[in-house]
């Protein structure tokens, strides 16, 4: 095979970009986006995600820009233990998990890549088994296509067919402030129908998230993974007012819903900035029947959209991106990637949205149970339960990749 056209360039393209290249093939990725914006948020990276990286040479650019995750594990909305972490046997046993800002991490990828991979403001319309491609400025043809064009994938309908995301029930708040006070610990508490977490990234800011139980499409701005509340049109200046408003809102609902729960999250909210505040409805994927079709291969989003409630999103596009490079490297069939691929992310993104359902639970009697099951749950237990996630490793790139 000599040139690989991906479509999408966020963190499972650029990935897939570097792994292409150490199999000795010619990467192009096509990004409808002209300028992506240096916007959004915290990233865990568990210990299987950093091993791609480090097979894709950029892991340890990665750990230079991040910290530690030395998580406290789950507490109550009152700060009182739910689910102890024993972050010194996780580390012994399976690595160090990190976090590290979206943007950092799409950077380091962006800049791994040689002078004319990328190419901005190309957006892919349609996709056939046979690797033509039809983009927003014509016609292209490729010996392999990656779909890596997220949830609402073009790409996947020459694979799959047309598939609709299904909504978890729940929408979620992310933003990075810059505290008043330092923080260094890291945690996430549930309530009853909504969560709050928080984690320090490197540079002394601190990535925050929330959950609440709601209504698909709640903050009137669409449907899907978009930004909800946040990315208002900005044609005119009624537009941009609305946009600020809602942005003004999110942040006023967020205080108004965590203001009475433990420090430091209130401290946290009050120091937010409203237009930083992201906002979106949560999606995951069916399970697809397949991964590949002819010519076409489906990478992170674009074949396992999943909630976020195992951290594993962009862990297992990573580990896509260095499982298809391995694949190209070798024998270039790929029924062994969808082998190696689709059972196992469809194992966690089933596990993801079971994890979200518990975390999202709000009748009494139900969040009684769940928090009592969970304070019984002892860590060599959850070291156990983790295994399946964590234990992995990259497939050999051929000898002479």
């Amino acid at each position: 095979m000599d040139e690989v056209l991906i479509a999408g360039g966020g963190i499972g393209g650029l990935a897939t970009a570097l792994a292409v290249l150490r199999a000795g093939k010619r990467p192009v990725v096509l990004e409808r986006v002209a300028e992506q914006a240096a916007v959004g948020s915290g990233l865990s990276l568990w210990p299987n995600a950093i091993r791609a990286l480090d097979v894709l040479g950029v892991g340890a650019e990665v750990r230079a820009r991040a910290v530690a995750d030395a998580s406290g594990g789950i507490r109550d909305a009152a700060g009182r233990p739910l689910l102890r972490v024993d972050a010194a046997a996780l580390r012994e046993r399976f690595g160090e998990p990190i976090v590290v800002h979206r943007a950092e991490l799409m950077a380091i990828l962006r800049d791994a890549l040689p002078d004319g991979v990328l190419r901005s403001g190309v957006g892919v319309t349609a996709a056939e088994e046979s690797g033509r491609v039809v983009t927003t400025v014509g016609e292209r043809h490729a010996e392999l296509v990656v779909g890596a064009d997220g949830i609402r994938s073009v790409v996947r309908r020459a694979v799959a067919g047309e598939v609709e995301p299904r909504y978890a029930g729940y929408t979620a708040w992310r933003t990075v402030v810059t505290p008043s006070e330092p923080v260094t610990e890291f945690g996430e508490t549930w309530g009853r129908g909504q969560r709050f977490g928080f984690a320090p990234l490197a540079d002394g800011r601190v990535y925050c998230f929330a959950t609440a139980n709601a209504p698909a499409a709640a903050s009137g701005s669409g449907v899907g993974n978009g930004v909800a509340g946040v990315r208002g049109g900005a044609e005119g200046h009624d537009d941009v007012a609305a946009s600020f408003v809602r942005m003004n809102d999110e942040l006023a609902e967020l205080r108004e819903r965590f203001a009475h729960w433990h420090a430091p999250i209130p401290a946290l909210l009050e120091a937010a900035d409203p237009a930083a505040v992201l906002r979106h409805d949560i999606y995951d994927l069916p399970a697809l029947p397949r991964f590949t079709a002819g010519r076409i291969a489906l990478v992170g989003d674009a074949a396992h959209a999943m909630t976020p409630d195992l951290g594993q999103g962009a862990c297992q596009a990573l580990e896509d991106a260095a499982t298809l490079g391995a694949v190209l490297a070798t024998d270039a069939d790929l029924r062994r990637y969808d082998a190696l691929r689709r059972p196992r992310t469809q194992r966690i993104a089933a596990r993801a949205r079971s994890m979200g359902r518990a975390g999202q639970l709000s009748a009494r009697p139900l969040v009684a149970l769940r928090d009592a099951v969970m304070r019984r749950t002892p860590a060599s237990a959850q070291l156990a339960a983790m295994a399946s996630l964590l234990d992995w490793a990259p497939e050999e790139f051929a000898p002479t990749a």
